[in-house]
Order: C-alpha cells, then sequence, then structure tokens
C-alpha cells in the first residue's frame, strides 16, 4: 500500500499517530484561533542543537517549559525526562504506524519535520515532504533511533543533566506503548496482519543494541529497567511499565519513609 499524501490510514490509530502533511496553515475562521504556519515553525533538527546567541527562539527549551508548566512541576530535569519520552511516543507511533499500515515510511528527516513546541499531540508536528522509505526494522532504526532519539537525547544529557539510560528507558517505552496501541486497534479490527506485522517489528527493533537492555518484554507487556521520573511531578505517581512498583521514598502503608 502506497503512502497518500495525508497519511489518513494513521487517523484511526489516536491522536499520537497522526501525522499533518499540510504544507501551509489553513485559512483562519470566525471565531477561531488561527493555525501557526508551519513554515514559520523550528525543525526538529533545532532541537537537537542550542539555540545561536540572539536567536528568537529557543525550541528545546520552550518544549521543557510548556511540559513543566502542565506538570506544575519546579525540575527542569523531570520536565526535560517527560518532554522527551513524549516525542519520543510521537515518533514511533508515527513511524511504526506507516511501517505496519503501508508497509513504508514517509521520509521523517528531522530537518523536514516542522514543530510546535508549545502544542501536544497530533497538533505538534507537520511534515514538509512525503518521500517513502523501506518500511522494515532497519529503516525504522536509522529514522528514529539514529535519526532523532540519538541527537535529541544527547541534546537533553547535554542541556538538563538526564541519564542516558533513563532516555533509552523512555525510547523503549515509548516503542513498547506505540505498539501495544497497534495491537489493540488490530485486534478490535480484525486485523490480524496489522497485529502480526507489528510485534514482528517491535521484536527486531527491541533485538537493536540501543534498546536490548531498556527492559524486559513478554508479548504485549513492558516493564522498563529505568523511571522516566513521572513520581516527582505534584501528584504524580509511577507509570504502568515502571521498575517501581511505588514511588520512591514512599512505604507499602502510604507514610513517607
Amino acid at each position: 500500500m502506497d503512502l497518500d499524501p495525508g497519511l489518513t490510514a494513521l487517523r484511526p490509530l489516536g491522536g499520537f499517530f497522526v501525522l499533518r502533511t499540510r504544507p501551509t496553515a489553513a485559512p483562519a475562521q470566525a471565531g477561531v484561533a488561527a493555525e501557526p504556519d508551519p513554515a514559520d515553525l523550528p525543525s526538529l533538527a533545532d532541537a537537537h542543537q542550542p539555540a545561536p546567541a540572539g536567536a528568537r527562539r529557543d525550541p528545546l527549551a520552550l518544549r521543557v517549559e510548556t511540559v513543566a508548566g502542565r506538570l506544575g512541576t519546579a525540575e527542569p530535569r523531570v520536565a526535560a525526562s517527560v518532554a522527551h519520552q513524549g516525542l519520543a511516543a510521537r515518533l514511533w507511533s508515527v513511524a511504526l504506524g506507516c511501517a505496519v499500515l503501508y508497509g513504508r515510511l514517509p521520509d521523517l528527516d528531522p530537518r523536514l519535520l516542522r514543530w510546535d513546541p508549545s502544542a501536544s499531540a497530533p497538533d505538534d508536528l507537520w511534515l514538509a515532504e512525503g518521500r517513502p522509505l523501506p518500511g522494515d526494522a532497519a529503516g525504522l532504526a536509522d529514522t528514529v533511533l539514529h535519526g532523532h532519539l540519538e541527537p535529541l537525547g544527547a541534546a537533553v544529557r547535554a542541556r538538563y543533566g538526564v541519564a542516558p539510560g533513563l532516555l533509552w528507558g523512555n525510547a523503549g517505552s515509548a516503542l513498547a506503548g506505540a505498539a501495544r496501541e497497534l495491537d489493540r486497534w488490530g485486534r478490535v479490527n480484525g486485523r490480524t496482519d496489522a497485529v502480526d506485522r507489528a510485534r514482528a517489528l517491535t521484536d527486531d527493533l527491541f533485538a537493536h543494541p540501543l534498546l536490548r537492555s531498556t527492559g524486559i518484554r513478554a508479548g504485549a507487556v513492558f516493564r522498563r529497567r529505568s523511571c522516566c521520573l513521572y513520581y516527582r511531578v505534584p501528584g504524580g505517581g509511577v507509570c504502568g511499565d515502571c521498575c517501581f512498583v511505588r514511588p520512591p521514598g514512599s512505604s507499602p502503608y502510604g507514610v513517607s519513609g
């Protein structure tokens, strides 16, 4: 199945899977806030390096600040980890969804992906071009792991001091979550072909040296070996795939230790 210009097959999978491909902003409508013109937005490549001196915007810092405000946390390291995992989930969802449903990937080169760091899925990403690439595990690893998550992780480590093992744990958790949603959708809709292809691709990806030690998998269940720090968010707790069964420092009886 060839990639269609709007990647419409991804839409039933949910917002994290949707990738906008419209080259320009839609016309403003009365009473509706105008969308940003993607041509005016930074690319994801801009998030991989510090903003030049005197630059108007720093997209990675803006994303981290936006996430910190939404979570109510004063810890930049926590917001940076959660922001990183959210972006990893977006990238894995789009790429794995395309590989499963189309058998191909759009070229997700960071320079082609326009990014609104103040928005959330699916309003945060636009793709400038739709050149198809092979949709196998090697193509997924090249596109997501090497093209995005390695340079993004390096930037987050350098600027916010987040441990590399935690960031690769985020990457593994995000991949497992995308695969789980595809498995669920395929079973509900009788698409056993999608279930089987998603499982095979995910198995191959978790055999990659960058991901194989990030957690333990049993079918669609994933338990990571690190913690994304969400428990440090006010009112937060441990995630479903966390290495902890309760927030560090808490007692099994609900009394801080």
